[in-house]
């Protein structure tokens, strides 16, 4: 009888230790994660380069995008078991907001205790037919806006970093305050400003930087455009003095190779900086890519 009492015993302490063995996140009977690491997750791409910048060199702090590097816009995003996973580690969840991130009721009802920051918040947004257009992060002036809100947002999540985000948003912000005169400088005297993009991405780039988007392409990434529409878009491209095309790195240049070939009109790529690697290279993403973005302008619209 003791012999099954001390093997009984033995399975109880065995199967305790694995369960608060299993996995790196693991609770402490306060609440605490074990590790003590303040784990913050962002939605996509854009919101983890300002998040990353925030939170560069914060000791107990990690960042972790959520979606894949290759994942683009979310406009039609479905979270998966992996995304849930990741999310039920977290102590705060970055979107970008503005009805970027469809799911976003999905994760604040399964997610109660989970800090959701809104980097959209307060920013003022464009709308067309289509309806709000979240794409704020374009705009230079806006993603500064959104790294303001990030920052103020995680120093009341994580009250023990604050003075930390907060120093770290202020050298951001003063590097994109640079970036912004430099790009001003290079794109205010260009001859010519109309252009016409592959999807609804850069209204606010435009807005900031006084361009007129003659045609959008494709208003969701994906959906052809129908026979009438590319018909009006080659009439429309056939008017400009200067018949430039605009397509994105992430999605196939198809429907811009058909107007192109009707027109003669020359395609550039221009970058909405939603795709790439959540390492250190991301720090300075944001700022590399406007500034090729505007070198293709210069050299399409002169």
């Amino acid at each position: 009888m003791k012999k099954i009492l001390y093997l009984f015993t033995a399975i109880l302490l065995l199967s305790a230790t694995l369960l608060t063995g299993c996995g790196q996140n693991s609770t402490a009977d306060n609440g605490q994660k074990a590790d003590g690491k303040f784990r913050i997750v962002t939605s996509f791409y854009p919101v983890y380069i300002a998040t990353a910048n925030i939170t560069k060199g914060v000791d107990g702090v990690e960042v972790i995008n959520m979606t894949k590097p290759q994942t683009g816009c979310l406009h039609d995003y479905q979270l998966t078991t992996d995304d849930m996973k990741t999310l039920d580690q977290a102590d705060a969840f970055v979107a970008n907001g503005a009805g970027m991130e469809a799911f976003l009721d999905k994760v604040i009802n399964e997610h109660k205790n989970l800090k959701v920051i809104d980097a959209s918040k307060d920013i003022e947004l464009l709308q067309d037919e289509e309806g709000e257009n979240p794409h704020v992060w374009l705009s230079i002036t806006d993603a500064i806006r959104q790294v303001d809100n990030i920052a103020a947002q995680l120093a009341e999540a994580d009250p023990e970093h604050a003075a930390a985000y907060k120093a770290n948003a202020a050298a951001y912000t003063d590097k994109l305050k640079a970036l912004q005169s430099k790009l001003h400088a290079e794109l205010d005297a260009l001859p010519h400003r109309d252009i016409v993009t592959f999807h609804e991405a850069f209204p606010y780039f435009a807005k900031e930087f006084n361009l007129n988007i003659v045609k959008v392409i494709e208003r969701e990434p994906g959906t052809e455009p129908t026979p009438s529409e590319l018909q009006e878009t080659i009439e429309d491209v056939n008017k400009l003095p200067v018949k430039v095309l605009f397509t994105e790195p992430q999605y196939s240049p198809s429907a811009a190779e058909t107007i192109s070939r009707e027109t003669g009109a020359k395609i550039y790529s221009l970058d909405p900086v939603v795709t790439g690697e959540a390492n250190e290279t991301a720090l300075d993403a944001y700022i590399t890519t406007m500034e090729k973005n505007a070198a293709v302008l210069k050299e399409a619209l002169q």
